[in-house]
């Protein structure tokens, strides 16, 4: 099979989709929204943060078209768009959970390995 490839646009959009969940807090957020849909009470328990900085994140991944929003009443319940979002984040949960991986070098390492020719 071969490798995908990207448009110079698509490329970009991506990069900035992983720049977005490279907020910890952006990403426990997208992942309490991976199930059932949530509102934004039931988020700010689950990962401990305020309405408000909730409300925010959710905004973000919502503009991103990383989650959908469904009004019900007057409350606004987030989920996950679609199962390919669901099966990046979950993928790489269990990447980064797996065992006997050992420790994750550090971005300045990569960059040093690949310079060598390692």
């Amino acid at each position: 099979m071969d490798e995908p490839s990207l448009t110079d646009e698509q490329a970009q959009e991506l990069a900035e989709v992983f720049r977005m969940l490279g907020d910890p807090n952006r990403l426990r957020i997208a992942l309490a929204c991976l199930g059932n849909p949530r509102c934004v009470g039931d988020v700010a328990e689950r990962v401990g943060l305020s309405h408000a900085l909730v409300s925010h994140h959710l905004r973000v991944l919502k503009a991103a078209r990383f989650l959908t929003a469904r009004k019900r009443g007057k409350q606004v319940f987030y989920v996950a768009s679609d199962d390919r979002v669901r099966c990046v984040i979950r993928d790489m949960v269990g990447h980064v959970a797996e065992p006997g991986g050992g420790e994750p070098m550090s971005a300045a390492e990569v960059e040093e390995e690949g310079s060598d020719g390692r």
